[in-house]
């Protein structure tokens, strides 16, 4: 019973909040400036990575991320753009890594013909790398770094 009369109290407290204060602060949000009744302007598209560098996968099974510019790459239900290099039938004449052998298996583990239908979406699991500032720091350590810390 006492949780619920501290549960009214709490309520009823927030509702004697006055909320013009609320309204008038500056708070962050995606939609920046822009008022809710208009359109906010889109942020700056961040420089992709153009090295084509393979880059270090963190853990085991981590999908590789896409080291080329993949800006204006048609990916749909009619047209995959990543399949006409990196498909088996066509990395070897482009000279890219062909996709691996799981894609071409359905969820009980059966080879097909062609791509999955569950693997068809690259963008899904695959990120193109930028050259974007952090927006928060990254204090990720991979398995190796915490053995060599640990000394073993």
């Amino acid at each position: 019973m006492n949780r619920l009369i501290a549960f009214a109290i709490i309520a009823l407290c927030s509702l004697a909040t006055p909320l013009s204060g609320v309204a008038e602060e500056n708070i962050a949000t995606l939609r920046g400036n822009a008022a809710l009744n208009q359109q906010g302007e889109a942020p700056v598209t961040a420089k992709p990575m153009k090295d084509d560098v393979k880059r270090h996968r963190n853990y085991p099974m981590q999908p590789p991320v896409i080291p080329h510019n993949i800006q204006g790459y048609q990916v749909d239900l009619k047209v995959n753009k990543c399949l006409s290099c990196h498909a088996r039938k066509r990395a070897e004449d482009a000279q890219a890594p062909m996709i691996s052998v799981t894609h071409y298996m359905d969820r009980d583990g059966n080879f097909l013909a062609d791509v999955s239908p569950r693997r068809y979406f690259c963008n899904q699991c695959h990120v193109q790398q930028s050259d974007a500032r952090p927006l928060v720091e990254n204090q990720f350590k991979d398995i190796d770094q915490i053995l060599k810390e640990s000394g073993k």
